[in-house]
Formats: C-alpha cells, sequence, structure tokens
C-alpha cells in the first residue's frame, strides 16, 4: 500500500522540505542552469527535478544530493542551507540593486513643508 509522504509529515517538516525545494531552485537560477539540464545531469527526469523544486517530501535524499551536484559540483546540502555558493549572493545583490526614478512635481510639493 503507498503512503503519501505529505500525510505522515508535520507540517514543520513540510515547510523545511519547501524551502529546500526552493533553495535548490534558487540555486539554479544563479547558476543560469536550465531545469531540463540539471535534470539530465543528474539522472533525473524533468518532472523529478520539478517535483524536488516543489518540495516534494516523497523524493528521496539520493536525488536532492544528485540534482545539487547536477547544480553546483562540489556544494554540499550544508553549502546550500547556509546559502554559502557565490552565485547566490550575487543573485541577492542583482535583486536589492533598483532603479530610482526622480520625483514629479506633485510629489515634490507633497514632500515639501
Amino acid at each position: 500500500m503507498k503512503v503519501s509522504q505529505s500525510a505522515t509529515l508535520s507540517a514543520k517538516q513540510l515547510d523545511e522540505c519547501a524551502r529546500l525545494g526552493a533553495l535548490l531552485a534558487r540555486l539554479r537560477v544563479a547558476r543560469k542552469v536550465k531545469q531540463t539540464d540539471a535534470a539530465l545531469r543528474a539522472g533525473l527526469s524533468r518532472n523529478t527535478a520539478y517535483r524536488l523544486e516543489k518540495g516534494d517530501p516523497g523524493l528521496a535524499i539520493g536525488q536532492v544530493l544528485r540534482y545539487l551536484e547536477a547544480i553546483a559540483p562540489g556544494s554540499t546540502l550544508l553549502d546550500l542551507l547556509l546559502e554559502k555558493d557565490p552565485a547566490l549572493r550575487t543573485l541577492a545583490s542583482r535583486e536589492q540593486t533598483q532603479r530610482v526614478r526622480d520625483l514629479t512635481s506633485a510629489e515634490l510639493k507633497a514632500l515639501d513643508f
């Protein structure tokens, strides 16, 4: 009889699975690797890669580690959780950088005391 992993885990454990999946997806995007390419390198289907990134708790830890190795060779699970990868830092700095536009005359008048 097949048991749903989602039904056997607590809400906190499900959140941890989702966080791990989100970190994998973020690392993949930061390293500019397509999901299909990462799955191929890891020997997984694209559907399994999708499920990994969504935090599906029913997947084996070996699949997670193979996917991580395909995205960032030499990285460990601890590196991923601590977000030590330089590509993640670069992505975070790119996300923080925003262009600033000049205020309109109406906005300037509203700020004039």
